[in-house]
């Protein structure tokens, strides 16, 4: 049976997830990476697996989902920076496609936490959505990139209850996605 992928990078993001989709933590597979975490609902209809920060953890997790499951869609909901003040945190964007009532946003994907805009020439910047793109356009058809600004290039990870707070406020927005 194909799934939903519904990838995040932190826990935090996931959690509002977890919730909303009433998702288990699923121990039993065997191959898995201990720094991966990977979520199941009881339908079989959403899969979630949240990886770590950054392109060698997002490629590693993809790489695992793709081979040893069936996808038919794939989402990243995750956190961002953004370059512009103006933009207010918690602004959910869709940085792939153009979707009613959902901001969009080219973004870049950074291996570093950026200190400054200096030479960044898009309006958000995360740490894995390019790699995300990448790889679930090999697999399915239907991909999406959701991202909520997080902060104005900060490169402090915020609270874990802020993040999950970010995720959680704009669920109205990206729930019918999933």
């Amino acid at each position: 049976m194909s799934k939903t992928l519904i990838y995040t990078a932190l826990l935090p993001e996931a959690q509002p997830l977890i919730n909303f989709l009433k998702l288990k933590e699923d121990n039993s597979v065997r191959n898995l990476s201990l720094n991966f975490k990977l979520f199941k609902d009881e339908d079989k209809k959403y899969l979630l697996i949240v990886s770590g920060i950054g392109r060698n953890n997002c490629l590693k997790s993809l790489d695992f989902v793709y081979n040893n499951y069936e996808i038919k869609k794939a989402i990243n909901i995750g956190i961002a920076g953004c370059c512009d003040s103006s933009i207010k945190i918690g602004t959910l964007f869709c940085t792939n496609k153009l979707l009613p009532n959902i901001n969009f946003a080219s973004i870049t994907t950074v291996d570093a936490p950026l200190q400054s805009d200096e030479n960044l020439e898009t309006l958000l910047v995360d740490m894995e959505a390019k790699y995300f793109l990448e790889i679930s356009k090999k697999y399915c058809k239907d991909n999406y990139c959701f991202k909520v600004v997080s902060d104005y290039l900060d490169i402090q990870i915020p609270k874990k209850s802020f993040v999950i707070e970010l995720i959680e406020k704009c669920k109205k927005q990206w729930k019918d996605y999933l």
